[in-house]
């Protein structure tokens, strides 16, 4: 039988369908590519790029003399960082002001911890909740906390907590002071040696990056409930609404879903307004905690939930195409592409850092970079996942 070129067995059309199916296939991949980097980039032009729009600005030393404010710490089995940050937070430049402690079902020395300090500030009131009956969980803790205070201005923050200095509470209290309900800071990691703790610094300051400009775009959807502020009106109308109690955590970003407008909520920038904690130190640990944390995405409002996840799936399209489109025709274009979008989003992610005290993490934004969409594939499904049932 005659051995024709177009026959589906011949010698030579194999190795030509095999050829332009290829090439089809790059073309599909690269122009894929294309529109995902100019979706990816128009994140960091449209919203990221509004991080040089954020200015520390400083307190209002004149209003802040005259108010008064009740800091909020809940804690369980904390005995060991009450100790080393409590003393901090007691002793801020401030006035008149309050620290209410909730120990919730503490099993360590957290209550002789408290009452020693008690003994020697008088503005530290302590609620300890360590009755069977009474119900447990952060939520129930900020209840109590919120219930005790006396202040209309509220300020949280973790017992693992140590704020930046003593200044802390004017710049977290003094938006509220000008007619803000809802405050966030920004609440870092202490610098370690090793892998996961670069990283966890570089995601901490990616997520402040996100959550700040998206409020100052008028599209508020989280703070961090380690350095926040709200008024008590605010918090008690969330805390009556249906899906608060959904969570036995997730407040922070449970309130600023039921409570915070383009209007009402700031974002404090200044070094003097962090809060610092040590963070988790194995990868099992930084799951679990990051499973807790992501959770709550799935209550933020269609808007911000939409963008949030067309940035992270846009970000991990341009890093697969990236990648194939290597071994093609397109590599040039590819590098050139992705060279014109890493310094677009690098520039936002210097400004950030340098915002946060966090320079040192600019040298590792390749690797962060691309950890990120790792990151992504391996936690973004927590998302979905039904909520823990404890907050500890």
């Amino acid at each position: 039988m005659c051995n024709s070129p177009f026959s589906l067995h011949g010698s030579h059309l194999a190795p030509f369908l095999y050829f332009h199916t290829g090439k089809m296939l790059a073309n599909i991949v690269f122009w894929i590519f294309v529109g995902c980097t100019a979706i990816n980039c128009g994140y960091a032009v449209f919203l990221f790029r509004r991080i040089f729009k954020l200015r520390p600005a400083g307190p209002c030393v004149a209003i802040r003399l005259q108010q008064c404010v009740s800091v909020i710490i809940c804690a369980r089995n904390e005995a060991t960082n009450l100790k080393e940050n409590l003393p901090l937070v007691l002793k801020q430049e401030f006035k008149e002001y309050e620290v209410i402690v909730v120990n919730d079902h503490s099993t360590d020395d957290t209550s002789a911890v408290l009452r020693m300090l008690q003994s020697e500030y008088p503005h530290l009131k302590v609620i300890n909740q360590t009755n069977d009956q009474l119900p447990s969980g952060k939520k129930a803790a900020l209840a109590a906390g919120v219930a005790a205070s006396t202040s209309e201005f509220l300020v949280f923050t973790d017992a693992d907590c140590a704020p930046a200095g003593p200044n802390w509470l004017v710049f977290m209290a003094d938006p509220m002071f000008r007619g803000k309900d809802i405050v966030a800071g920004y609440s870092g990691y202490i610098q370690q040696p090793g892998m996961l703790n670069t990283f966890i610094g570089w995601e901490t300051m990616h997520t402040f990056l996100q959550y700040a400009t998206y409020c100052v775009a008028g599209i508020p959807y989280m703070a961090v409930g380690r350095n926040m502020a709200c008024t008590k009106a605010v918090f008690l109308d969330a805390s009556r609404s249906r899906i608060w109690s959904r969570l036995p955590s997730g407040d922070d970003d449970l309130l600023v879903r039921e409570a915070a407008n383009g209007n009402n909520m700031t974002i404090v920038s200044h070094p003097g307004a962090f809060t610092m904690s040590s963070p988790v130190r194995d990868w099992k640990s930084y799951r679990a905690q990051k499973q807790r944390h992501l959770s709550t995405g799935k209550y933020y409002k269609p808007i911000p939930r939409f963008l949030l996840g067309v940035y992270s799936g846009s970000h991990a399209a341009v890093w697969l195409g990236f990648l194939v489109l290597l071994g093609t025709q397109w590599y040039a274009w590819a590098l050139a592409l992705m060279y014109f979008r890493c310094m677009l989003h690098w520039s936002c992610w210097f400004n950030a850092a340098a915002r946060v005290g966090a320079r040192s993490l600019i040298k590792f934004f390749p690797f962060a970079d691309f950890a990120w969409m790792l990151y992504n594939f391996a936690l973004s499904p927590y998302v979905f996942f039904k909520n823990k049932t404890t907050w500890k």
